[in-house]
């Protein structure tokens, strides 16, 4: 029997575009294969257990601690727009992840690709 943790899981390895969770205390928890891949010349997996703030600048963590804050300010707050990639043509989030009571237990990165798809619908070669 599957559990509900195993369809969360699929989700996100399914998912084509990078996704990292981290603690509050900015440890790496968690990268799907397409973070893995994204991320591969900065260790890749190997990130895991590691602090996702040796991975930004000193600009970037100084606002990645300023996004903590807001997000403990309340239950409101959970996403902060943080980049801009018009190469990619994509934007990149922070999130606030929440248990259950609405506590604060973490973050992670959404990139959104705003390029339109090119496929056929139910295109399934």
């Amino acid at each position: 029997m599957n559990t509900m943790e195993d369809f969360f899981k699929s989700v996100l390895e399914q998912d084509r575009a990078p996704v990292v969770l981290c603690n509050l205390e900015h440890t790496v928890i968690y990268m799907n294969p397409a973070a893995d891949e994204r991320y591969k010349s900065r260790g890749g997996i190997e990130l895991l257990g590691k602090s996702l703030k040796n991975c930004h600048t000193a600009y970037a963590n100084e606002m990645i601690d300023k996004a903590i804050l807001w997000f403990k300010a309340s239950r409101a707050n959970n996403i902060v727009f943080i980049f801009r990639n018009n190469e990619e043509n994509k934007d990149t989030y922070m999130i606030a992840l929440r248990d259950d009571t609405g506590n604060l237990i973490g973050y992670y990165e959404k990139h959104e690709y705003r390029t339109n798809e090119t496929g056929n619908l139910y295109d399934m070669p």
